[in-house]
């Protein structure tokens, strides 16, 4: 069964719970707000409701409990302490001094299985911990994440370049597609992660397809969808 991941977009890296949760709580505001004067809020009168200001949009909230616990049998993580497994989590919800935004919190891609990858940011992280060691060694801990979905920015032709690692090779040096060139075709819920991984082996390189094959949603491919796989450089696709 796969778990429940948190791709961080501005590094790549990929952070997988050790279980998945057992309920997901996903709540939706809509963009309502209360109408406001000079004076203050604007009230109604006698029995009707308070005016309101449609703005649009609205906010998508998550929530959900993961459980960390060292006696699991398989648990293949050797350490003596619960926190150094839930210590990347909290680090979500740290102010960072990457992406476009100083001081904005990790983007992060919230995967689970095929059926679930929404970009997100992380409002709070909370953390129970249980059955301390005589060192003061937490083995279990309960851990409340809140997450906000945000909007998945489209790369431009002109930015594409900080779209993919800068390890990887640019498209326009991988030339066209010829015989050495690999094709794929997506099936159903199938992620571009996912192919990635089948064909070079290290899940991070889906920035290198999505590039190539100008794939402006990469948590969104097509049923049937055709993509080029070019060879890693250094040698071809497998």
């Amino acid at each position: 069964m796969e778990r429940v991941a948190f791709l961080i977009e501005a590094t790549n890296e990929v952070l997988r719970c050790m279980l998945n949760p057992e309920t997901l709580v996903m709540q939706r505001t809509a963009g309502v707000r209360p109408l406001h004067s000079l004076n203050g809020p604007v009230t109604g009168a006698g029995l009707t409701d308070d005016p309101v200001v449609f703005t649009g949009g609205g906010r998508t909230l998550l929530e959900l409990e993961l459980l960390f616990d060292l006696s699991l049998s398989d648990s293949t993580n050797q350490v003596a302490d619960v926190r150094a497994l839930t210590l990347p989590l909290w680090q979500m919800a740290e102010n960072t001094r990457q992406g476009p935004i100083y001081s904005q919190p990790p983007q992060v891609l919230f995967i689970w299985g095929k059926s679930w990858s929404i970009p997100a940011v992380v409002l709070s992280v909370a953390e129970r911990y249980e059955r301390f060691t005589i060192y003061g060694q937490a083995q279990r801990s309960w851990m409340s994440l809140r997450l906000l979905r945000i909007n998945s920015p489209n790369p431009q032709p002109q930015t594409r370049q900080s779209f993919f690692l800068s390890s990887v090779p640019a498209p326009a040096d991988l030339g066209s597609p010829d015989e050495t060139w690999g094709t794929h075709e997506v099936i159903e819920g199938e992620r571009i992660d996912q192919i990635a991984d089948k064909y070079y082996g290290d899940s991070s390189l889906w920035r290198l397809l999505a590039a190539v094959n100008e794939v402006d949603d990469p948590g969104n491919l097509g049923l049937g969808q055709i993509l080029h796989v070019p060879p890693r450089r250094g040698g071809g696709a497998s």
